[in-house]
């Protein structure tokens, strides 16, 4: 299985960070072209590689933290979706309207034909993404969403790789709608750190 970060603010640093604490590879990209991540890629760990767009998206699992309006560049970067996973870690606060009626991840989910859609690892700062997830003998919680549980598996794993505990909330609209900010309004679990004590 192979990852990519797309977006390399301060989310995508945090995320890259969690990657190269466990030695996992992972490809970082941005507008910017690699070689102005490279140098913060380095610094951040061996595993954390800068590429350019196109070749980071040859990832099978690939995580977007970039600005909400941005997605849709990033989906126009591939003629089809099909056989990769996306995790949404953006938040989007815009208008209801602006969405269609829909929750942010399903709206994200139409301009990403084909691709299994999760969203996870959005309810919490960069700070605390960045910081070691084992606390006081427990783990800090991700929640991930999806309408696709078989999409669902395989990032709960990567997850738990990470050091963290995953905690599934069921299809977007019901449980995942928990972790969605709404116009202004931020979802119930946004911004709460919680832990999951080891059985």
């Amino acid at each position: 299985m192979s990852y990519a970060i797309v977006g390399f603010g301060a989310v995508g640093q945090a995320l890259a960070r969690a990657f190269a604490r466990k030695n996992i590879k992972v490809a970082v990209a941005s507008r910017r072209p690699p070689e102005a991540l490279a140098p913060q890629a380095r610094a951040i760990g061996p595993t954390v590689v800068a590429k350019s767009l196109r070749d980071a998206l040859e990832a099978d699992t690939i995580i977007l933290a970039v600005p909400f309006g941005e997605h849709r560049e990033v989906a126009k970067a591939l003629p089809s979706w099909k056989g990769k996973t996306v995790i949404d870690a953006m938040n989007a606060l815009v208008p209801p309207e602006d969405l269609d009626g829909l929750l942010s991840s399903a709206f994200v989910a139409k301009a990403f034909t084909g691709a299994k859609l999760v969203k996870g690892f959005n309810h919490l700062i960069a700070a605390t993404l960045a910081a070691d997830p084992i606390v006081e003998g427990g783990h800090r919680v991700v929640f991930l969403s999806s309408d696709d549980e078989d999409a669902t598996a395989p990032v709960a794993a990567l997850t738990k790789q990470l050091g963290f505990a995953p905690v599934k909330l069921g299809k977007l609209n019901e449980g995942g709608a928990l972790v969605h900010a709404r116009g202004r309004i931020w979802g119930q679990l946004i911004f709460q750190d919680l832990f999951k004590k080891e059985q």
